[in-house]
C-alpha cells in the first residue's frame, strides 16, 4: 500500500463572510440584533433578551424604553419555531408591567398571544403564552380582546394539559375573565365546570385555590350551579372541607357553598347527605375567624329564600348563629349578625331568637366598631318587626339606652335600625311610657336633620311612634324637635313625606303642638302637599285635619263651620273669615293692634290666670277688651246677678255673616252686658259718673295689659258671668243620665238666658232714650 499524503485545505470562497463571534455587554446592542435576518442571531438575541427581563420591573421597563417590544411582536410569528419560541417567552415575562401590558394593546397582539395555544405547540409555548394571557387578562380592555379573538375556548381545553403551569396560567386567565358576565355565559356554553372540578384533585394547592376561586365566581349563575350539582361538585366541596389538611383551601370552598345553597335543590341534597349538619358543625366548631366568617354569609345568601329558611330553622342553625356571635373577631360577628337578620323572616326563627340571641345583640350595640353596632342593631330591628315579644325583650334587656346612644352615631345605616327597633318597641304603651325617661325624642334631633332619605323617613317614624304620650310631645316640642319634622314635609322622596305627616298628625293630638306646628309653616305646607295628586297622601289630608281641629280658632276662620265633634274651649275666638294663606294672628297680638273700622273679634274666655287681678275702683273690675279698639262695660262687676247677655260664637255659622259693627271698630266683645234690676232707672248725673269712671278704666287699660312692661306676661281677658253660668249647666245637666232630659234642660236653661238677655236690652234701649231726653 502506497503513503497517504495529507490534502491541503481549501481556501474560502472570497465571497463568503468569516463567522464572527460577538460579545456584547449591552442591552441596546442585543435589541439592534432583533432586526438581523438571521434566524440563529434571532434566536440567541431572544435567548439573551429573556435571561435579562427575568432579572427584574428594571429590566423590563429598559427593554420597553430601548424599544425591544415592537420587534419582538414580530417575531411571535416567525418561521422558525426556536425563534417563535423564545420570542413568546419573553412575552410571558414582560407582560407583568402596566406600560407594556399598555403598548401590546396598543399594537395589537393578542391574535398572534392565542395562537400559541394551538394544539401543535410545544408545551414552552404554551406555558409562556398561558402566562402572558393571564397576566393581560387582570386588565378589561385586555378580557374584550381575549374574548373577541377566541382565547377562551384554547385556555379551557389547556386546563387539561399534563404541565402544571399550563394548569395554573389557563385557571388565572379563566378567573380573571369571568369578572365580567359574558364570560360566564360563554363558559357554560364550553362546558367548562368539568375540567375545573378536576383540578380541585390537583396536588398544588394554587391551582386548586384558583380553580375554587373561579367556581366562586361562575357559581353566582343558577345554571352553573345546576352543572355543578350533576358533576357531584357539591361531594367534592364537602370532602375539601372535611380535610383538616386542606385548610388553606376551606374559605374558598364555604364561597362556592354559600352559592350553591341559594339554589334549593342543591340544598335539599346537601341536607339529604348530611353535609348540612356538617357545615354547621364546621362552622361552629372552627378556630379560624374567616371560616366561621364564610361560613355565616353562606347562611346569609341561602336565608333570603323562603323554603331555604325553613330547611335552615329544621335544621337548627339559630344555635349555630348565636355561637357565633360571641366571636372574638368582629368580622364574624357582623356575618352572624346579618344571618339573623336573614333568618328573621322566618316566625319560628323570631322566636327562638327572643331568648337567646336578643342579649348577645344587644351587648354588640356597645361594641367600639361601627361595623358591628350597625350589623347587630339591623338584626334587632328584623326581630322587633311585627313581633311584640322581642320588642319587650329588649326593653327588658335593657336595650333602650345602647339604641339611643345609635342615633348619634355617624353611619347612616345603624341610625335608620335603631330608630327602626326604638318605633317597634314604642308601638306597645307600656313600653313607650318608659321611653321617655331616655330621652328618644331629643336624641331624634339629629336623624330628622340628617341628609340620608332613609334615616329621615325611619327618624320620622319613630316620631309617629312615640309622641303618643303628652310628655312625649312636650319634649319634642322644648326640644326644637318640631322645627325639622316640619321641614321633613317638603320632601319630594314619598316615604319621607308620608312617615312626616304621620307624625305631624300624631304630634297635633294636643292643642300647644298644634298651634306651635302651624306656627312652624306645617298646615300651609300640608295645604301645597294635598293640593298635588302625586305628592298628597292619607296620612298628610289626616294631618291638616288633625291641626285645624286642634286649632279651632284657625279653622273656623278658615272653612267657615265646625264640625259636630269640634268642642268649643275657653280660649276659642272668632276673626272673621280669611282666605287661604293669610296668617291668623294670636290673641296677643289683636290685643295689641290699632282700633279700626273691622268687625269685633269674639273671643269665648270663662277661665281667668293665676295671677291677681289688676286693681280697680271699689265695686267694680275693669273690663279689660283687646284688639283694635276696647269696648268697656260693666259685665264684670256683678257676676251672680240674673240679668246678663253673653255674646260669642256657638260654633256653627259662617263668620262672614253679616254682624252688628260698633262704630269703634273691631273690638273683642267679652260678655258685653250689664246687671240691672228691674224698672231701676238712674238719672242723668249717676250717667255722667259712670261715664266718667269707664273712662277712666280705659285709660288704665295700657298698664293692665302690661304695655310699658314687658316682661310681665301677658293673659287674656275673660269673663266671670260666662264661668258662672257655665258652671250652672254642668251642675245642672251632670246629673242626669238620660240624653233627652239633658237635652230638654239646656234648652230651659238657655231660653231663660235669652229672655234675661232680651230684657236687659230692652232696658238699656229705654236707659238710652232717658239720657238723650
Amino acid at each position: 500500500m502506497g503513503k497517504k499524503v495529507k490534502k491541503e485545505a481549501e481556501p474560502p470562497p472570497k465571497d463568503v463572510f468569516d463567522p464572527l463571534t460577538i460579545e456584547s455587554k449591552k442591552a441596546a446592542t442585543v435589541v439592534l440584533m432583533l432586526n438581523s435576518p438571521e434566524e440563529e442571531i434571532l434566536a440567541k438575541a431572544c435567548e439573551a433578551i429573556y435571561r435579562f427581563a427575568l432579572k427584574g420591573e428594571e429590566n423590563k421597563a429598559t427593554l420597553l424604553e430601548l424599544g425591544a417590544v415592537e420587534p419582538l411582536t414580530k417575531l411571535l410569528t416567525h418561521e422558525d419555531k426556536i425563534v417563535r419560541r423564545n420570542a413568546t417567552m419573553i412575552f410571558g415575562i414582560l407582560a407583568s408591567n402596566n406600560d407594556v401590558k399598555k403598548l401590546l394593546r396598543e399594537l395589537d397582539v393578542m391574535n398572534s398571544i392565542i395562537a400559541q395555544l394551538a394544539p401543535e405547540e410545544e408545551v414552552v409555548i404554551h406555558e409562556f403564552a398561558s402566562l402572558c394571557l393571564a397576566n393581560m387578562s387582570a386588565e378589561y380592555t385586555s378580557k374584550v380582546q381575549i374574548l373577541e379573538h377566541g382565547g377562551l375556548e384554547p385556555l379551557v381545553r389547556l386546563l387539561a394539559s399534563p404541565d402544571p403551569d399550563v394548569k395554573k396560567n389557563s385557571v388565572e386567565c379563566i378567573y380573571n375573565l369571568t369578572q365580567d358576565f359574558q364570560c360566564r355565559a360563554a363558559l357554560q356554553e364550553l362546558n367548562a365546570i368539568p375540567p375545573i372540578l378536576d383540578l380541585l384533585k390537583s396536588e398544588y394547592p394554587v391551582i386548586q385555590l384558583l380553580a375554587l376561586k373561579t367556581l366562586g365566581i361562575i357559581t353566582n349563575d343558577k345554571e352553573a350551579r345546576t352543572t355543578l350539582r350533576d358533576n357531584q361538585g357539591v361531594d367534592h366541596l364537602i370532602k375539601i372541607l372535611e380535610t383538616k389538611e386542606l385548610n388553606d383551601l376551606h374559605i374558598e370552598a364555604l364561597s362556592v357553598i354559600a352559592n350553591c345553597l341559594e339554589d334549593m335543590d342543591t340544598l335539599v341534597l346537601i341536607q339529604q347527605t348530611g353535609g348540612l349538619k356538617k357545615l354547621l358543625s364546621f362552622a361552629e366548631n372552627s378556630t379560624i375567624p374567616d371560616i366561621q366568617k364564610n361560613a355565616a354569609k353562606a347562611i346569609t345568601k341561602a336565608a333570603y329564600d323562603p323554603e331555604n329558611r325553613k330547611l335552615f330553622h329544621e335544621q337548627e342553625v339559630e344555635k349555630c348563629l348565636v355561637a357565633l356571635l360571641g366571636s372574638e373577631n368582629d368580622g364574624t360577628k357582623i356575618a352572624a349578625s346579618q344571618a339573623i337578620s336573614a333568618m328573621c323572616e322566618n316566625t319560628g326563627s323570631k322566636e327562638f331568637f327572643n331568648n337567646q340571641g336578643i342579649p348577645q345583640l344587644i351587648l354588640l350595640l356597645k361594641s367600639d366598631s361601627e361595623e358591628v353596632r350597625e350589623a347587630a342593631s339591623l338584626a334587632l330591628a328584623n326581630l322587633t318587626t311585627c313581633h311584640p315579644a322581642n320588642a319587650k325583650a329588649i326593653a327588658e334587656a335593657d336595650g333602650v339606652d345602647p339604641l339611643v346612644n345609635i342615633l348619634s352615631s355617624r353611619r347612616d345605616g345603624a341610625v335608620a335600625n335603631a330608630a327602626t327597633v326604638l318605633a317597634n318597641v314604642a308601638m306597645q304603651e307600656p313600653l313607650r311610657t318608659g321611653l321617655q325617661s331616655h330621652g328618644v325624642s331629643s336624641a331624634l334631633l339629629g336623624p330628622l336633620r340628617s341628609a340620608n332619605t332613609v334615616v329621615q323617613s325611619k327618624a320620622a317614624l319613630t316620631v309617629a311612634a312615640t309622641a303618643c304620650d303628652v310628655e312625649a310631645r312636650t319634649e319634642l316640642r322644648n326640644s326644637g324637635g318640631l322645627e325639622p319634622l316640619v321641614e321633613l314635609l317638603r320632601s319630594k322622596h314619598d316615604e319621607v313625606r308620608r312617615h312626616a305627616s304621620w307624625a305631624v298628625m300624631v304630634c297635633a293630638s294636643d292643642e300647644l303642638t298644634a298651634v306651635e306646628l302651624c306656627k312652624l309653616g306645617a298646615l300651609d305646607i300640608l295645604e301645597e302637599v294635598n293640593l298635588s295628586v302625586s305628592r298628597k297622601n292619607k296620612f298628610s289630608e289626616a294631618a291638616y285635619n288633625k291641626l285645624l281641629n286642634n286649632n279651632l280658632s284657625l279653622k273656623y276662620s278658615l272653612t267657615g263651620y265646625l264640625s259636630s265633634s269640634n268642642i268649643i274651649s275657653d280660649g276659642f275666638y272668632d276673626y272673621g273669615r280669611i282666605n287661604p294663606g293669610t296668617k291668623l294672628l294670636p290673641l296677643k297680638d289683636l290685643c295689641l293692634q290699632e282700633p279700626s273700622d273691622q268687625r269685633a273679634v269674639l273671643l269665648v274666655n270663662s277661665k281667668s290666670s293665676d295671677v291677681s287681678p289688676p286693681p280697680s275702683t271699689e265695686g267694680k273690675s275693669s273690663d279689660v277688651g283687646y284688639g283694635r279698639s276696647i269696648s268697656s262695660s260693666s259685665s264684670f262687676r256683678r257676676a251672680s246677678k240674673e240679668k246678663t247677655n253673653y255674646h260669642f260664637s256657638t260654633g256653627f255659622g259662617s263668620p262672614t255673616e253679616e254682624k252688628s259693627e260698633p262704630p269703634s271698630g273691631r273690638t273683642t266683645a267679652l260678655s258685653k252686658g250689664t246687671t240691672k234690676e228691674r224698672g231701676s232707672r238712674k238719672g242723668r248725673g249717676r250717667k255722667e259718673e259712670e261715664k266718667v269712671k269707664e273712662e277712666e278704666e280705659v285709660s288704665t287699660l295700657p298698664k293692665l295689659m302690661g304695655e310699658g312692661s314687658p316682661e310681665k306676661e301677658w293673659y287674656p281677658p275673660f269673663d266671670p258671668d260666662f264661668h258662672v253660668y257655665v258652671y250652672e249647666v254642668t251642675k245642672s245637666i251632670f246629673p242626669i243620665t238620660n240624653i233627652k232630659e239633658q237635652i230638654e234642660v239646656l234648652a230651659r236653661l238657655w231660653l231663660i238666658k235669652l229672655a234675661s238677655a232680651a230684657l236687659w236690652f230692652v232696658g238699656s234701649m229705654a236707659e238710652l232714650g232717658m239720657k238723650f231726653n
